[in-house]
């Protein structure tokens, strides 16, 4: 065990108010809890409390905010460091992962269908098998795990975690339909009118958001998604140009320098960056460059062209007499994506907000009955831990609706 864990463990003040689980967690987990089992010796019992909470808790304890959330309101933090509660809840999540007892109710009889394996989807299917529904998740690439596997660096998420979720959902009695996209030859329709009682939808937000300046479709423009998803197969030359500062950026920037980039500088529009603290750090420990105030006018073959900002009322304008060519190989677009909208031309019942999301209901069901959603489909690109901490409360919305249909219906 590293002897780092133990001592943070020792260092918690065991709170009566814990401003890291009331103010610091999305998803509440009870922190102080967790390090008393586990100062006792009891990671058993601390595991499976993490689990129940929040099913993802091997991947959030890696991949969240830590110094926003958890960590950030640890009073430990305000005069000092506060403590790695991140290193302690992975230690135990990850080292009991295949010990977990589940608890899984009898069978009732009822088919859930979950469209989408990404954070919200596999939160989904464990909440509902646990309750007895038999699931089927369809999922359009070959292996799940949606955004954490396709748009998560290797460097910050080991895939590995995500194949051992896979056989912990197969020993669940989880069915799987890799390969295959709902919104297709098949409709939602098609999966009610088969028998399933209610329909998930957690298809995520996968279509790149433009930058909408010319050039764009040219052969050295790239997207975040679409880099993340496989890098290996990109040649970026030696200078790349990443426009976008939030967490995606940092990812396709420390990707990039991975992947033999010489040289990779963000620009950002803007005086800070969006990203997390640590996530910038480590950029920049990484060795990538940024420069701040540079708005994208046009690509070129050779590059972007920039101009500078400056804060205005209404936000930020040119500086007229700036416009350059910032030479780059390579132009990495990371600016957010948005849901596709396969399902709703497809299943016409399907309505989308204001946004362009998936329009749900404050209990997660669309307009379409029986069918609910939830994570970054219905509120756009947000946080895993945010995207489970809805997803569990959708769960019981389904079960609800499902245990309330006739007899007949079930």
């Amino acid at each position: 065990m590293p002897a780092h864990v133990i001592e943070e463990a020792n260092r918690c003040l065991q709170c009566k108010n814990p401003r890291c689980r009331e103010n610091g967690c999305p998803i509440h987990t009870n922190i102080p809890e967790m390090i008393r089992l586990f100062r006792e010796h009891d990671m058993g019992t601390a595991a499976e409390m993490l689990f129940e909470n929040n099913p993802l808790s091997v991947i959030c304890s890696l991949v969240c905010d830590h110094g926003a959330q958890c960590e950030g309101h640890c009073v430990r933090g305000i005069k000092g460091d506060p403590v790695r509660i991140s290193s302690i809840e992975n230690y135990i999540s990850d080292s009991w992962f295949e010990r977990l007892g589940m608890k899984i109710a009898p069978p009732n009889g009822m088919k859930a269908a979950v469209i989408g394996a990404g954070p919200a989807g596999i939160t989904i299917a464990i909440k509902l098998a646990q309750k007895g529904y038999k699931v089927t998740v369809f999922e359009t690439h070959d292996r799940i795990g949606g955004i954490l596997r396709y748009g998560i660096p290797e460097f910050r998420l080991p895939k590995s975690i995500l194949d051992r979720y896979y056989e912990k959902m197969h020993l669940m009695g989880i069915l799987f339909r890799p390969n295959f996209s709902i919104g297709g030859s098949t409709s939602i329709q098609d999966l009610l009118d088969d028998g399933y009682r209610s329909v998930f939808i957690g298809t995520g937000a996968w279509k790149p958001r433009k930058l909408g300046i010319p050039g764009e479709t040219f052969g050295n423009v790239f997207y975040a998604i679409n880099y993340l998803n496989n890098p290996d197969v990109y040649r970026l030359g030696d200078n790349v140009a990443v426009i976008g500062a939030g967490n995606a950026a940092m990812d396709v920037a420390r990707t990039a320098v991975r992947h033999g980039v010489r040289h990779v500088t963000v620009l950002v529009r803007g005086d800070t960056v969006n990203a997390s603290p640590e996530e910038f750090e480590m950029a920049k420990v990484d060795g990538v460059d940024f420069q701040y105030m540079k708005a994208p006018v046009r690509i070129t073959d050779d590059g972007v062209v920039i101009t500078d900002i400056r804060a205005s009322e209404s936000g930020f304008e040119a500086i007229e007499g700036t416009e350059r060519l910032f030479p780059a190989d390579a132009i990495m677009v990371c600016i957010s994506q948005v849901p596709q909208d396969r399902l709703v031309n497809r299943d016409r019942e399907l309505t989308l907000n204001e946004r362009g999301n998936l329009a749900t209901n404050e209990d997660g069901e669309t307009s379409m009955p029986g069918v609910f959603a939830s994570g970054d489909v219905v509120t756009g690109a947000k946080t895993v831990v945010a995207a489970v901490a809805y997803s569990k409360r959708i769960a019981e919305n389904m079960d609800r609706y499902m245990r309330s249909l006739p007899p007949k219906d079930r």
